[in-house]
C-alpha cells in the first residue's frame, strides 16, 4: 500500500478516492521546516514518514491508509496560526506537532476549537497543557522538569561561580531561563547577570565580550540550538573559559556543528536518548539501514503517530472525542517506553530529563 505526503497546497475533504478503491485518511505534520529550526523539523518529518509508512504497508489504520499534510510553521506563533488553519482546511482528523512552544500553544486552540487532536513530541512549555484543552497531548515532559534539574545542579556544583542566564525571547528560550533562575534562586544562589539576546543574528561576539567583561564564568542559556551555538564557538575563539549548559535543544550535530571546538565539554539538560530504548532498536536499525541517524527529536516524531494510531486501534474510530478518551485510560507501547497521560494531556510513564555533555565524538550522558 503507497504511502502518500502532502506538502501543502491541501485539498478539501478527508477521504480521497483512490486508484485502489480505499479511502485515505489525513493527517498533518506541523514543524519548522525552514529557517534556524529546519534542522529539527527534518527529524521530526522523518519521525512522522517512518510511521506513517509502517502504518500504511502494515495495510492502514482502521483498514484505511493514511496520507500526511505537511505545513511549515518556522517556529512561529503567527506563522503557526495559518498553518493550523491550513490543516484545518484539508480536514485533518490529527496533528502531529507542533515541535517549537511558541508554535504549539497559539496553533492548540484552533485545533481545540476544530475538534482535531494534537500531540507534540517536543513542546515542552508548561501552557501547552495548561489551557484546559481535551485534544492537546504531548509525549515530552515539561520545562519545569528540566529548569528544575538545572537549577538545582548550578546551585549545588557552581555556587562559588558568577553565574550568568541569557535567552533569546521566545516562549521556549524565556520561561526555560526564568524558571531556571528561579530554581537557582530558591537555592540560595544569586546569578551575576541575567539578559536577552536576539536570536537570527549571525554572530554573537558582542554578547560573549560583554560576559567576559563582566566575568561571567558559568552562562545558562535559554533558546534554541544557532544563538547557543554561536555563543559557544565564540567563547572558544576568543580562549574564553566559559562553561556554558542549555536545554533540549542542543541534543542535535547541527550544534556541535555550527559551535566546532567550542562544543567541547559543553553541558544540556534533555530527555534521555530514545535511542537506547530497547523498544526502539528496530526502528532504530531501520533508519540507519537508510543512512540516517535519528537522533535528536526522530523518534519523537515517530512516538507522536504511534500513541495517536494506537489510541485510534483502542477507541475503533477516528472522532476526537472517543480517541481523547483512549489516550487518557490507556497506556501505550512506544519507541520512548510505555507511556500515558494525565488529565492535562501531559506524558507519564517515561524517564525524565538527564544531564548530556558534549565532546569530539558527540554527545553522551555526563554520568558515563
Amino acid at each position: 500500500m503507497a504511502w502518500a505526503r502532502t506538502l501543502l497546497a491541501a485539498g478539501p475533504a478527508v477521504l480521497l478516492a483512490t486508484s485502489s478503491g480505499h479511502a485515505e485518511i489525513r493527517i498533518g505534520s506541523a514543524a519548522p521546516l525552514t529557517g534556524t529550526m529546519a534542522w529539527f523539523g527534518e527529524q521530526h518529518e522523518r519521525g512522522v514518514d517512518m510511521a506513517v509508512a509502517e502504518i500504511n504497508q502494515a495495510g492502514g489504520l482502521l483498514g484505511q491508509p493514511i496520507e500526511v499534510v505537511v505545513v511549515d510553521d518556522y517556529c512561529d506563533g503567527e506563522q503557526a496560526i495559518a498553518a493550523a488553519g491550513k490543516l484545518i482546511a484539508a480536514e485533518v482528523v490529527f496533528v502531529a506537532g507542533h515541535l517549537c512552544s511558541g508554535a504549539a500553544i497559539p496553533a492548540s486552540g484552533l485545533y481545540e476549537e476544530a475538534g482535531i487532536i494534537s500531540i507534540s513530541g517536543t513542546a515542552t512549555n508548561p501552557k501547552l497543557t495548561e489551557q484546559g484543552y481535551r485534544n492537546v497531548f504531548r509525549v515530552v515532559n515539561r520545562d519545569s522538569e528540566q529548569a528544575r534539574l538545572a537549577g538545582v545542579y548550578l546551585a549545588e556544583q557552581w555556587a562559588d561561580a558568577q553565574i550568568g542566564i541569557l535567552h533569546d525571547g521566545t516562549v521556549y528560550g524565556q520561561d526555560l531561563a526564568d524558571a531556571t533562575r528561579t530554581q537557582l534562586n530558591e537555592h540560595g544562589v544569586k546569578e551575576a547577570h541575567f539578559g536577552q539576546i536576539t536570536p537570527g543574528q549571525t554572530e554573537y561576539a558582542e554578547t560573549v565580550s560583554a560576559l567576559e567583561e563582566g566575568g561571567i564564568e558559568v552562562l545558562f542559556y535559554g533558546g534554541y540550538t544557532a544563538e547557543a551555538a554561536l555563543i559557544a564557538r565564540h567563547a572558544h575563539e576568543r580562549d574564553y573559559d566559559l562553561q556554558l549548559f542549555g536545554g533540549d535543544n542542543l541534543n542535535s550535530e547541527y550544534f556541535q556543528r555550527v559551535a566546532g571546538p567550542g562544543a567541547e565539554g559543553v553541558r544540556f539538560v534533555s530527555m534521555a536518548d530514545p535511542r537506547r530504548h530497547e523498544a526502539a532498536a528496530p526502528v532504530v536499525a531501520k533508519f540507519r539501514a537508510q543512512g540516517y541517524e535519528p537522533e535528536g527529536f526522530t523518534l519523537y516524531g515517530y512516538a507522536v503517530v504511534q500513541v495517536w494510531a494506537q489510541a485510534v486501534e483502542r477507541a475503533g474510530r477516528f472522532e476526537a472525542d472517543a480517541v481523547a478518551e483512549a489516550l487518557r485510560r490507556n497506556e501505550f507501547d512506544t519507541v520512548l517506553g510505555r507511556l500515558g497521560f494525565d488529565d492535562k494531556g501531559d506524558v507519564t510513564g517515561i524517564s525524565s530529563f538527564i544531564w548530556y555533555v558534549w565532546s569530539d565524538s558527540g554527545y553522551h550522558p555526563a554520568d558515563e
